[in-house]
């Protein structure tokens, strides 16, 4: 069992890793079906072992496979098990709690800071409706008291406490330039301001709903291209994004990270920083990941990749990345229009405007000439149109695709708009 606080856990035996017993973060299936945590089972082959633990069967391959099921139904336990502790907490800090008890509390923590319970309140006080939000967010020192208790080395637990608070009325704080200055004027470069807090819950927190909500916060104060500069520039926050993206995490982590990447990537040195840190293979997972993504992660994906590939160290790693090509020109009619416009875009900007050979080959490797002949003949917008005339100027140099192109038009009587 887990003890968490004052609450204990029966963790499912399912859950557990057979080598370290510990409840896994990343999930991993060997080739005999057994699943084992990925640092456990790769610590086991490094040390030059070639059978399954479990099992003791000699292994016919020791590559391994997410077991991405796992991974959501661990992590819908962990959101479960959290969301009953502060319920707990919560039930304890009263059902009902008035304005007038809310000004009492905000002087006992000024007084008094560190107090759980009291930010339990808050939360409960809250909930209750958008009213009570705004009364918390307009209240004469509500907003700097949170971002006081964010300033300094905090338990994670208390940290994500005051970040849930914050998420829930950031909607009523209106002026965010005074929140950016607020929150960024603290980040004095030692190891304990907002910024560090901020990003140790996002790395440690255990509620998908405080690692969101940093993330949300950080996106509000990101307005011009100093605030958009110092966040890039905090040591392990671009990492910890772009980790975030991946298919194992939960799908509002990954949506958040996306929009937050998208918010401050708009500098050449942040998107330099993106491609060092293998964002464009990160997308191509993420277009690649079958029904396992939205169509608001696919949109935002695409987005951020027509970002980061608008400049020339970008659009090479692109270029190069002839999966990823194929993977975006699959996109062009099955998403959505939006996805199709940055999604055609991409594809106009590395092909057309820049006539990179790996990229049209990719293009026409993934069956792009007949999908361009049906977007031109969709109901798409007249930029869409146009790019895709200009996809079709290229490709008609080559005598083969012009051939591909005649037998496709005489054959083609109808098509339907898209």
């Amino acid at each position: 069992m887990v003890r968490d606080v004052n609450l204990y856990v029966t963790v499912p035996n399912l859950f557990r890793c057979p080598i370290s017993l510990d409840v896994m973060k990343s999930p991993v299936s060997l080739c005999t079906g057994v699943t084992y945590d990925r640092t456990s089972i790769q610590r086991w082959l490094d040390s030059g072992n070639n059978t399954c633990p479990a099992t003791m069967q000699v292994l016919n391959s020791k590559e391994f496979v997410p077991n991405r099921t796992l991974q959501r139904l661990i992590q819908i336990w962990s959101d479960s098990v959290q969301t009953q502790n502060d319920l707990r907490v919560d039930s304890a800090a009263h059902s009902v709690v008035t304005e007038e008890e809310v000004e009492v509390l905000v002087k006992e923590m000024r007084a008094q800071k560190e107090k759980v319970d009291h930010l339990s309140k808050f939360i409960c006080f809250a909930k209750e409706s958008e009213e009570n939000c705004e009364f918390l967010a307009k209240f004469d020192g509500f907003v700097e008291m949170l971002v006081g208790f964010l300033d300094g080395d905090k338990d994670i637990d208390f940290l994500e406490r005051v970040v849930r608070v914050f998420a829930m009325i950031l909607n009523k704080v209106g002026d965010y330039k005074a929140l950016r200055l607020l929150i960024l004027k603290q980040n004095n470069g030692g190891s304990h301001d907002c910024l560090s807090s901020l990003l140790l819950v996002l790395k440690q927190g255990r509620s998908v709903n405080s690692r969101v909500g940093v993330i949300k916060i950080i996106e509000a104060i990101t307005l011009d291209a100093e605030s958009k500069q110092m966040l890039s520039e905090k040591e392990g926050f671009l990492l910890e994004l772009v980790k975030l993206i991946s298919l194992e995490k939960d799908p509002s982590l990954i949506e958040a990270s996306l929009s937050c990447l998208t918010a401050i990537s708009m500098s050449k040195r942040v998107k330099i920083k993106l491609i060092n840190l293998k964002i464009i293979a990160e997308l191509r997972k993420l277009l690649t990941g079958g029904q396992n993504a939205s169509v608001s992660i696919i949109e935002k994906a695409l987005k951020l990749l027509e970002m980061v590939a608008s400049f020339r160290e970008g659009r090479a790693e692109f270029c190069n990345d002839a999966a990823c090509v194929e993977a975006v020109m699959n996109k062009v009619l099955k998403v959505s229009s939006e996805a199709t416009e940055h999604a055609v875009m991409i594809l106009w900007s590395a092909c057309y405007l820049f006539r990179d050979r790996v990229a049209k080959d990719a293009v026409v490797k993934s069956n792009g000439l007949t999908k361009i002949l049906l977007l031109m003949q969709s109901n798409c917008s007249p930029g869409v149109r146009q790019m895709s005339g200009d996809l079709l100027k290229i490709f008609r140099v080559n005598s083969k695709s012009d051939y591909c192109l005649s037998s496709y038009e005489t054959k083609t009587t109808h098509i339907m708009p898209f």
